[in-house]
């Protein structure tokens, strides 16, 4: 009886805050700034209407989605009787449960926590209806369920990780914390064979499924990134650029904006060159392991990316919420900085974004705040995961022991 009284109440908690959420994504309550549903209504709609005719969107540089995004904008006719954006919305709900479903299970676990499932019931709406108006919930509950099956399945891992790298790109870095010998071979040959199917599958049937990369390559410093700081900064002190819709996100032109573009650009490569060295000099693998290394890579990611779209947000409450599915996770101060930059994020867009295209001092402040603890969450995150795999390995959850990689092949040579 305990534990079903344990379960009502996060699933009372959910379930309140998600009707809070289809109440404004079908506006029946209706937030202050921009209508947040028009990328579905609008966008994702007009996609496809194009897809239907049997070719990727290739007049429109705001395709910027690896092939097997086809399916996520598709997805609503599986429900014809409802209008398209009803039918995305309701999906949408459908996929949070499932993550929270499985991070709800994954938590009833010896060893376990039910702190990645409240994670996940809070962070979601703290970004608003922004959380069902973006496919983005759709890839974090594929990358939810890698993570929590594969530490038993590699294989499983492999496939959902390289589907979601086709779905967003981002999944493919779940594989990073993969321990090293048969689990990594495993789940990375099965991500690459899974990803390669559906390159080949994709660009048959229909033609552009590669288009995305060259729309990709020509986007600037989007307004909320990190890199943006520096013109929201320097428009104050005569910088004479400007804000525009460019690529499909509101960023900045002007003098001096590509070589930020540049320097995130060559951040981002900085930031996986660490992650490669980590790889490299990692002593040792627990079960959860796999978990801080996907939440610090897609933290660095995100983090130094030439765009951090709200959205994005949800990547790093998914990962968030698996981490703190362990009881001993030494993720909790990052995961907790992730919901906190979320409920900032939900109050630049789109509660106050007028004053963040304005640059006013508002503007300013909220962006301040919100990169602030994205990149205090990154630092902590990469230090804890430096410090329990290459500097201090230990015990770290009930699941599995900190042990060498090749532990388990040379206890097999003992026992022979």
């Amino acid at each position: 009886m305990a534990g079903a009284h344990g379960t009502r109440f996060p699933v009372a908690v959910w379930a309140l805050t998600r009707a809070a959420l289809l109440l404004c994504v079908f506006k029946v309550v209706t937030l202050p700034g921009p209508d947040v549903t028009g990328d579905v209504s609008v966008i994702y709609q007009g996609w496809y209407e194009v897809l239907k005719t049997g070719t990727y969107p290739l007049d429109d540089v705001t395709w910027q989605y690896p092939p097997a995004a086809v399916l996520a904008i598709i997805s609503p006719a599986v429900l014809p009787f409802l209008g398209y954006a009803s039918a995305f919305f309701v999906l949408a709900l459908l996929c949070d449960a499932v993550a929270f479903g499985l991070l709800l299970y994954a938590g009833r676990r010896t060893g376990r926590s039910p702190g990645g499932a409240w994670v996940w019931v809070a962070g979601v709406p703290l970004l608003g209806p922004t959380a069902y108006a973006r496919y983005d919930l759709m890839v974090t509950a594929v990358a939810v369920a890698a993570l929590l099956a594969g530490v038993r399945r590699p294989r499983l891992l492999g496939a959902l990780a390289g589907f979601g790298a086709l779905l967003k790109v981002w999944p493919v870095l779940l594989l990073v914390g993969t321990p090293r010998g048969r689990a990594t071979r495993r789940s990375w040959a099965t991500a690459a064979v899974v990803a390669a199917l559906l390159v080949v599958v994709c660009s048959a049937a229909m033609p552009g499924a590669l288009a995305f990369l060259t729309f990709q390559r020509d986007r600037g410093t989007e307004i909320e990134s990190l890199g943006a700081m520096v013109f929201q900064v320097a428009r104050h002190y005569g910088w004479n650029g400007s804000v525009l819709l460019n690529y499909g996100s509101v960023e900045f032109v002007g003098p001096y904006v590509p070589l930020v573009s540049n320097a995130a650009l060559a951040l981002t490569v900085v930031a996986f060159g660490w992650l490669l060295v980590w790889r490299l000099r990692a002593r040792a693998f627990t079960s959860g392991t796999p978990y801080d290394a996907a939440l610090a890579a897609v933290l660095l990611f995100t983090t130094t990316s030439r765009v951090i779209s709200p959205q994005y947000m949800l990547w790093l409450v998914g990962l968030a919420a698996v981490c703190l599915t362990l009881r001993a996770s030494r993720m909790t101060l990052p995961a907790w900085l992730v919901v906190a930059a979320t409920a900032v994020t939900l109050l630049e867009f789109p509660l106050l974004f007028s004053h963040v295209v304005a640059g006013d001092p508002m503007g300013v402040l909220l962006l301040a705040v919100r990169n602030g603890l994205l990149v205090a969450a990154t630092l902590i995150a990469c230090a804890r995961l430096w410090r329990d795999t290459v500097s201090g390995p230990r015990r770290r959850d009930g699941d599995a022991l900190a042990v060498r990689p090749d532990a388990d092949a040379r206890s097999r040579a003992n026992v022979r």
